[in-house]
């Protein structure tokens, strides 16, 4: 059992693996490193296999690019920032 976290290497390994397995109409497995935005765009390719359009692949790789800059964990921060305000001014009320 893997007790750190992946590097980016092997994330980026991970996520070339994981296109390659739903492009042939294969699953993805668990403990990859890859995000939960990266994870759906991959499965929409495996719901689409065997006719996957280049645009699912597409999106697939600008999602994992945005999982490697950091922009899904800023949105979910965000998105958690928001809702701790919506909260607080609930409670004040």
């Amino acid at each position: 059992m893997r007790t750190d976290h992946p590097t980016e290497d092997e994330i980026r390994a991970n996520f070339d693996e994981m296109l390659a397995s739903v492009c042939a109409g294969g699953g993805l497995r668990t403990g990859t490193g890859l995000d939960n935005e990266t994870t759906q765009a991959l499965w929409a390719i495996a719901r689409a296999h065997p006719q996957v359009p280049a645009e699912l692949v597409t999106a697939a790789r600008a999602e994992f690019a945005a999982q490697l800059d950091g922009s899904h964990r800023r949105a979910r921060r965000e998105a958690l920032a928001r809702l701790s305000d919506e909260l607080d001014g609930k409670a004040a009320q």
